[in-house]
């Protein structure tokens, strides 16, 4: 089996693991996909324009999504304060419990058992092979703030380069839509 063959495996067992956790809270797997990335994503990133590209799905398919998963009350959405054409996804209570309730499978479970440092490795090999996956392919950024290059770091604290806006420590971990790796080279993270 080739390597490209072994990640293909790993991906199958993870949707089998997704789509049966799905499947159990009365979920598609996309709109447990859409809550997971709206878990991780910055309030920059939480409209049905960024889950669309995020998850490289349609906006008509994203807008269902989201409706779905507000009626079941798993996410809220909120016009922006500044923009009142934009909106945002915020995940509900419920939305946040479903995913603290995922259950660990297989795969999980052989990575959590893998050395710290052999977890590390991998994480920055497969981070290689992503960046490197998704320059081909093009598109938009989604890494997070951290590693950005728009990211400020000051004696009044942290901003974004992009908003002008105040950051968190906790705020640059999170995935946004405009990340830029701090070489200058757009790549993606996520």
């Amino acid at each position: 089996m080739s390597l490209a063959d072994h990640i293909e495996r790993i991906a199958s067992l993870l949707r089998a693991e997704s789509r049966t956790h799905a499947a159990e809270l009365g979920l598609h797997p996309v709109q447990l996909d859409a809550l997971a990335y709206l878990a991780s994503c910055n309030r920059y990133s939480d409209t049905p324009a960024a889950v669309a590209e995020f998850l490289g799905a349609t906006r008509g398919t994203v807008s269902q999504t989201v409706s779905a998963l507000v009626r079941k009350g798993l996410v809220h959405k909120r016009k922006d304060s500044v923009d009142g054409r934009v909106v945002h996804c915020e995940l509900t209570a419920a939305g946040r419990q479903a995913l603290r309730d995922r259950p660990s499978g297989p795969v999980h479970g052989a990575l959590r058992a893998l050395r710290t440092s052999d977890a590390e490795q991998l994480m920055q090999l497969l981070t290689s092979v992503l960046r490197r996956a998704q320059q081909v392919s093009g598109g938009r950024t989604f890494g997070q703030c951290a590693t950005c290059r728009f990211l400020q770091r000051t004696p009044a604290g942290l901003h974004c380069g992009v908003t002008e806006e105040p950051l968190s420590e906790g705020d640059t971990q999170l995935l946004c839509r405009e990340h830029q790796e701090e070489d200058g080279d757009p790549q993606r993270s996520w």
